[in-house]
């Protein structure tokens, strides 16, 4: 590896938001129920993109909204007034570091204040069945303001798998961004063969040269890139140098098959890319300097000692959509899985 010596750490950035988003809809979030949603869909909270907004686009239920707005509420014969709320199943259950409140757009008809509880269950449970769950306040009551994005850092240190939003006592929150850290089911890891890369499973990015277009997480995530801005990618060298980034695996475990994917990247792809594992101070080539083809998913068989660390090395710039390393946990990689989650899971 060669070039720049900067080591910007993913997962030590004292901004919670340098986390992974575990309520996004492309991370498998849902938003499961909402008291209302007259104006504007629940399921806009969790849209991937930045809030957008065509002024004067009005519809049969008037202006339209890329996030989620109630109908004004009125006190009742009891002349209480209530409160809207939205029940989000997160994509990936964890340790929620912080929760980002954004109005974007809603400057007449924001809600005054907002709350979020969170809660774990097992399996997939329904509204019905989170109705009965013991729910934690993680932003208490706090007051926003129109057209603003407000962030509210966390100190929780359990896992959860559900978040309430709350907003008092009517209007429009644009998106809901709960960002943490991934804490995957042991059960669904041990045992198996796994992709030991996957943000899913509990991998992270945790250093890399350059993600001046987008974030080198991205390479982690779910399923096919959707276009060309869906992986990660560098800005243009003019160094001589190359572009790498280090990835802190799920657990450490054997690596079997490597797959490096420029799906969407045409014109943009690395010339070649190389895998080393890393373990302290040693490194060991797990795959040599190799060609790459533009918009094509590669694999590599291979046979790995016992890794926790790899540095993916691309020569000299450009984009990945997806990084995959298929293999199999350790025995005590397993171990210590399900004594984290146990221990989290006991709050």
């Amino acid at each position: 590896m060669t070039g720049s010596t900067a080591r910007p750490d993913f997962t030590a950035h004292p901004d919670f938001t340098a986390h992974p988003d575990l309520a996004v809809r492309t991370l498998g979030g849902s938003v499961l129920a909402a008291s209302d949603e007259s104006f504007a869909e629940k399921e806009n909270l969790l849209n991937p993109w930045a809030p957008a907004f065509d002024a004067g686009t009005f519809g049969p239920k008037g202006q339209k909204y890329d996030g989620w707005e109630t109908a004004r509420r009125r006190p009742g014969p009891d002349g209480a007034l209530g409160h809207d709320w939205a029940l989000v199943r997160l994509g990936l259950p964890g340790l929620i570091h912080g929760v980002v409140i954004d109005t974007a757009w809603f400057r007449g008809n924001y809600p005054p204040h907002a709350s979020v509880e969170a809660c774990a269950m097992d399996g997939y449970p329904s509204p019905a069945d989170l109705a009965t769950a013991a729910w934690t306040e993680i932003v208490p009551r706090s007051a926003l303001t129109g057209d603003t994005s407000h962030a509210f850092p966390v100190q929780a240190d359990r896992l959860f798998t559900h978040v309430r939003l709350n907003m008092f006592p009517d209007g429009g929150i644009a998106r809901l961004r709960v960002h943490g850290e991934v804490i995957p089911d042991p059960g669904h890891l041990t045992g198996l063969t796994v992709d030991l890369a996957a943000l899913e499973n509990g991998a992270r990015v945790t250093g890399c040269s350059n993600g001046f277009y987008s974030s080198p997480d991205n390479m982690l995530f779910p399923g096919l890139a959707r276009n060309q801005a869906d992986g990660w990618e560098t800005a243009r060298r003019r160094d001589g140098a190359n572009d790498w980034a280090v990835i802190r695996l799920a657990a450490p475990g054997t690596i079997a098959l490597a797959e490096v994917d420029t799906t969407h990247l045409k014109f943009n792809a690395p010339a070649a890319f190389a895998l080393t594992a890393l373990d302290g101070g040693t490194e060991t080539p797990l795959l040599p300097r190799t060609p790459l083809q533009p918009d094509t998913r590669h694999r590599f068989r291979l046979a790995s000692p016992e890794v926790s660390h790899v540095r993916l090395d691309i020569y000299p710039d450009g984009g990945i959509a997806r990084l995959r390393l298929l293999g199999a946990l350790t025995p005590a990689s397993e171990q210590v899985l399900k004594e984290r989650h146990r221990a989290l899971r006991a709050g």
